[in-house]
C-alpha cells in the first residue's frame, strides 16, 4: 500500500514523450493571416482614397455654400488620411513576418501586430467615426435646409441609424473577430516555445 502512495509525478510527467508541435501547420496560418491583412490593408487604402476622391470630387463640382459644408468635408477627408496614416504603419509590421524568422520572433511580431490593432480597433477607430460623424452631419445641413422638416429629419435619422449600426454591431463584431484570429495565433505560439524550452 505505500508503494502506492509515493508514485513521483514529476518523474513520470518528465519521461513521458512530448510530440513535436505541427510547425508546418500554425506556419501556413500565419502565411495565411499575413496575406489576409495585407489584403485588407491594401483594399482600405484603395477604397478610402476613392471615397476621399469622391468627396473632393463633389465638393469641386457642387460649389457648397456654407462653411459648415466645406467644413464637415474637411473633417471627413481629415478622418480618413488620420486612419490611412495609422493604418498603414501595420504594412511593415505584416511584411517583417517571414519563414526565417524563429518562433520567438513570430511571437513577439504577433505580439506587436496585436498592440497596433488594439489601438486602432478603439482609440483610432473612436475618432475616425467622431469625425466622420460630425463631417457627415456638417456636410448635409446645407442640403438638408433645403428639405422639409420631415424629409431632413428621415435623412439625418436614416444617416444616423447607418453610422451607430456600423459603430455598436459591425464594428464590434469585426474586431473579436481580428482579435480571436491573432490571439489564436499568439496562443499556438506561446504553446509551442513552452513545448521546447
Amino acid at each position: 500500500m505505500d508503494n502506492d502512495n509515493n508514485i513521483d509525478f514529476k518523474d513520470l510527467w518528465k519521461k513521458q514523450s512530448v510530440s513535436p508541435p505541427d510547425m508546418t501547420d500554425l506556419l501556413a496560418r500565419v502565411s495565411k493571416f499575413k496575406k489576409t491583412n495585407l489584403r485588407c490593408l491594401w483594399l482600405t487604402n484603395i477604397f478610402l482614397f476613392a471615397t476621399s476622391a469622391l468627396i473632393i470630387f463633389v465638393w469641386s463640382y457642387c460649389q457648397p455654400q456654407f462653411i459648415s459644408t466645406k467644413i464637415g468635408i474637411v473633417l471627413m477627408i481629415l478622418g480618413v488620411l488620420i486612419y490611412l496614416t495609422v493604418y498603414n504603419k501595420l504594412l511593415g509590421n505584416y511584411k517583417n513576418i517571414d519563414a526565417n524568422q524563429t518562433n520567438h520572433e513570430y511571437l513577439q511580431s504577433l505580439i506587436l501586430i496585436k498592440k497596433k490593432q488594439n489601438f486602432m480597433q478603439t482609440k483610432l477607430m473612436n475618432l475616425y467615426f467622431a469625425l466622420l460623424a460630425v463631417g457627415i452631419c456638417l456636410y448635409m445641413f446645407e442640403y438638408a435646409s433645403r428639405m422639409t422638416v420631415f424629409a431632413a429629419s428621415l435623412t439625418y435619422g436614416i444617416t444616423l441609424f447607418w453610422m451607430a449600426f456600423n459603430w455598436f454591431y459591425i464594428h464590434p463584431r469585426k474586431t473579436k473577430k481580428q482579435q480571436e484570429k491573432i490571439n489564436s495565433l499568439i496562443e499556438k505560439f506561446e504553446e509551442v516555445n513552452n513545448q521546447l524550452v
